[in-house]
């Protein structure tokens, strides 16, 4: 009995501190799995954290992501590597299958090492491009370190990500004076498409080369890209909320910067912000933090008077509707409310084939695990099928598009209020009883008056 309550603890405990939200089965890939060492504390953090970690290489005769429809793993950590390709086990369209089966995908880069051409196409995919002979030194003259690049200027010290607009939650912000270092970096240019999101952009004195190909002396107009156009860290968040970041330079997670001291042209040294930063980025990417739950949904009459069941199928035109749904936010470790940011809106739409109301839910309870936004609200004068929706997407947090279908009926006949209690429809009433009465009079004239008999004449001879 004893050890059968301590594997209850046991697993109870495990099931609290889950590592993830969509799993803890996490793959590493590396040229050499000796090379894990030089990334021992990122990779003890994520063992830490309660991720599974398998160790393999791009060419492993054992390595499959999907066994009998199902995936083999939640995540997948490239560090860069040398083959050109990752192998038949790791094609472009295996890892498009991977990512539309909900699993995620954290990718590093180097500039000593040319991207294998299948994650050049998957990145293809996505829009993401990198320069088209697949290596890129990125270097900044004016924001390098000067302790460890004072020639090279190819260790970029940059400031810690901050959101993007006014109204996006700050999933990866940090205090105005942290830092971070970016060595031997690799920079690549985001398309237009919405589900791409720049992390940290180069500043506007940074651009990418090839030193090999274009020396000390470069042409402005052989450069891949420069200055803001260069993301070093971005992120890509499918329909499907599954999640894939692009880390430009994989040595930035490695111990050796985790705890460096940098310093800048005439700045002091400070010890750089790349193992918290490290935590944020991954943790996002594996899902630890910033996905959303719907616990509950709940749709009611709210006539006075009148007691109603949750969630109707039918309505009346003009009837009084509240509306109510919870949500929960996935913090590494547990389920906590979920507060809308300042400057943002948790929006509800009642629409047919578009909507027909738009307004935005109050925050009107919320609990140690959720928060619940609702609001009360008159039904549009419009019978037909209609939708409650909440349809939230927002930069860095899964998308939340519940949809409740219901129908909208016209009055009834006995609904209607009666004519003779509308005083501005007495005219019509009695217009409507002379019209009647002057037609049963004209009726009773008609037939009680009697019909004039003609003359007769005779004729004589």
């Amino acid at each position: 009995m004893k050890s059968f309550l301590s594997l209850f603890v046991f697993l109870f405990a495990a099931a609290v501190h889950a590592a993830s939200a969509s799993g803890d089965r996490l793959l590493v890939l590396l040229d050499d799995v000796a090379e894990k060492d030089a990334y021992s504390t990122f990779l003890g953090d994520l063992e830490g954290r309660g991720f599974k970690i398998d160790y393999e290489t791009p060419k492993s005769e054992n390595l499959h992501l999907f066994h009998l429809g199902e995936r083999v793993y939640d995540h997948i950590l490239i560090f860069p590597t040398k083959v050109k390709s990752l192998g038949p086990n790791l094609t472009p369209n295996t890892l498009v299958k991977f990512i539309n089966a909900q699993g995620n995908i954290l990718v590093t880069n180097t500039a000593s090492k040319s991207v294998p051409s299948s994650l050049i196409s998957l990145l293809s995919e996505l829009d993401i491009s990198l320069p088209a002979d697949r290596t890129g030194l990125v270097v900044d003259h004016f924001n390098y370190d000067t302790i460890s690049a004072d020639e090279s200027h190819d260790v970029l010290v940059l400031s810690a990500p901050s959101p993007l607009r006014p109204g996006i939650k700050d999933i990866f912000g940090a205090e105005a004076d942290e830092v971070l270092a970016f060595p031997s970096g690799v920079g690549h240019v985001l398309g237009s498409s919405a589900l791409l999101n720049p992390v940290i952009r180069a500043s506007k004195t940074a651009y990418s080369y090839n030193p090999k190909e274009q020396g000390d002396v470069v042409d402005p107009d052989e450069l891949f890209a420069a200055g803001e156009q260069l993301s070093l860290v971005s992120t890509f968040q499918a329909r499907n909320s599954a999640r894939l970041a692009l880390i430009g330079s994989a040595e930035m997670l490695s111990d050796k910067w985790f705890d460096a001291e940098v310093k800048k042209l005439g700045g002091d040294k400070v010890s750089t912000w790349n193992r918290a930063f490290a935590k944020k980025i991954s943790g996002w990417t594996f899902q630890e933090i910033g996905v959303l739950r719907v616990n509950k949904v709940e749709h009611r009459l709210a006539e006075p008077g009148v007691e109603s069941e949750p969630n109707p199928k039918i309505y009346r035109v003009g009837n009084n509707a509240s509306y109510s749904i919870s949500i929960s936010e996935y913090s590494w470790d547990s389920w906590v409310p979920f507060i809308v940011p300042e400057d943002d809106e948790l929006q509800l739409e009642v629409s047919m084939l578009s909507p027909f109301l738009r307004m935005n839910l109050e925050l009107v309870e919320k609990t140690a695990d959720a928060s619940t936004h609702g609001r009360t609200f008159m039904l549009p004068d419009k019978h037909g099928i209609f939708n409650f929706m909440v349809n939230y997407k927002r930069p860095f947090l899964t998308n939340i598009e519940d949809k409740n279908t219901f129908t909208l009926r016209h009055m009834a006949h006995d609904e209607w209020p009666r004519s003779y209690a509308i005083v501005a429809g007495w005219p019509w009433i009695l217009g409507m009883f002379l019209t009647f009465g002057g037609f049963l009079l004209f009726c009773a004239v008609w037939m009680y008056s009697a019909p004039v008999r003609p003359t007769s004449t005779k004729k004589t001879q």
